[in-house]
């Protein structure tokens, strides 16, 4: 509830590291269960540092001000041909960098084009940030860091098989939260001008650089995720390579581009893991396993329909990540077919579109919002999660079971 409702505007992280130090004081768990909890964030941790390197350089080397005025150019002052615009860059930057990324990279990017369009209001372009980021992010296996979360300790399945059986569904999915999210927000365009004296600014050879380092390190994600390699590390070590490589040749102190980052994120997903690890130790994963075998050797179109709604549900209660971690040990013990998995990912991915709290993405897509002097309230979030995610989860569960 606090990371939900954020009393006194704390911070995310306040309230979920509270919560497993409740659950250290209260005996609950004990300090190794509170380390193991850490521990299996480890990935997550290096691949959101590095991400927020590569963007933070972009930003600061002007970067997303070069992109922006690209991307006004081409919308030729029409709010709504700008609207399709952001949102086609936002399906190509999940599906190859990860739903984070999109968060974390596109963001600053959509908000410079809007600054520089000079738009009245900025908020129905980068809400496509928050929600496509979401939406699109199980067309590939690296289009989300939940994906191999729900995985570990498992077989992924060749990339072959992910996609006969998720191509449909994503397609779907993107359609529809396209369709939703457009026609919430055809007030707000229809009333909105866009500046058409713009100028292309010069991109400078550092910037440069960065954009270089934002697209191989969407070349080794793709890699990574082929040779069956955690992507934690690579996208760390690219990160940190290309800010390094960038500060040098412009002799700038790295005091600031470190300042810029959003490192209360790690804590957050940290205590998020911990209350996991202990829901795990109560013996809910082997209670779950059990109903969901049983609802799967009953229906199979049944065990779609409420793995899929229920683990969409859960994930904007206790965030993705950790829930994802939590469906991804169900499902491996109750040995279900790939259809019931593929609802139970899809649940994963697609229902934190409901809430501000829902996944890391759209934590990561708030702090950017903060940082412009941006807020959204989470009541405001959900009425609009619930038009634009409702729809899309049910025809793309629908599409998974008839096709």
């Amino acid at each position: 509830m606090g990371v939900v409702v954020r009393p006194f505007r704390w911070p995310e992280a306040i309230w979920a590291v509270f919560g497993a130090l409740l659950l250290l004081a209260f005996r609950l768990v004990g300090p190794h269960d509170v380390l193991a909890g850490v521990a299996k964030g480890g990935d997550v941790y290096l691949f959101l540092i590095g991400m927020m390197l590569l963007s933070e350089l972009a930003r600061r080397e002007g970067l997303f001000d070069w992109i922006a005025a690209i991307a006004i150019a081409y919308a030729q002052g029409s709010p709504r041909r700008l609207f399709v615009l952001v949102y086609l860059v936002g399906v190509i930057v999940t599906v190859f960098l990860s739903n984070d990324a999109t968060a974390v990279v596109l963001t600053p990017a959509v908000y410079a084009a809007c600054r520089t369009a000079r738009v009245k209001d900025p908020m129905p372009y980068l809400l496509i940030c928050a929600f496509i980021a979401n939406a699109a992010s199980f067309v590939l296996p690296i289009s989300n860091p939940a994906n191999l979360v729900i995985f570990a300790g498992g077989d992924m399945p060749p990339l072959s098989r992910w996609l006969s059986t998720f191509m449909l569904p994503s397609i779907i999915s993107i359609v529809a939260t396209f369709l939703c999210l457009y026609w919430t927000q055809r007030r707000a365009l229809a009333e909105d001008t866009l500046a058409a004296d713009t100028q292309q600014p010069p991109l400078s050879r550092s910037a440069h650089l960065a954009g270089w380092g934002i697209l191989l390190t969407a070349i080794v994600l793709i890699t990574a995720s082929a040779m069956h390699v955690d992507l934690g590390v690579p996208t760390f070590v690219a990160g940190t390579i290309t800010t390094a490589i960038v500060l040098m040749l412009t002799r700038q102190s790295p005091a600031e581009t470190m300042k810029g980052i959003s490192w209360s994120v790690l804590p957050l997903v940290a205590g998020l893991f911990v209350i996991v690890e202990s829901l795990d130790h109560t013996g809910l994963t082997n209670i779950l396993s059990d109903q969901l075998a049983a609802l799967a050797s009953a229906s199979q179109s049944q065990a779609i329909g409420v793995a899929g709604l229920l683990v969409g549900v859960i994930c904007n209660l206790v965030n993705n990540l950790p829930a994802g971690l939590l469906a991804g040990s169900v499902v491996q013990a109750a040995g279900v077919s790939d259809k019931i998995a593929g609802a139970v990912l899809i649940g994963v991915d697609l229902g934190p579109n409901l809430s501000v709290t829902g996944s890391l993405a759209t934590i990561l897509w708030l702090s950017a919002l903060r940082r412009e002097g941006l807020h959204i309230g989470a009541w405001t979030f959900l009425k609009l999660g619930t038009v634009v995610m409702v729809p899309a989860l049910i025809l793309s569960l629908g599409s998974l079971l008839l096709f």
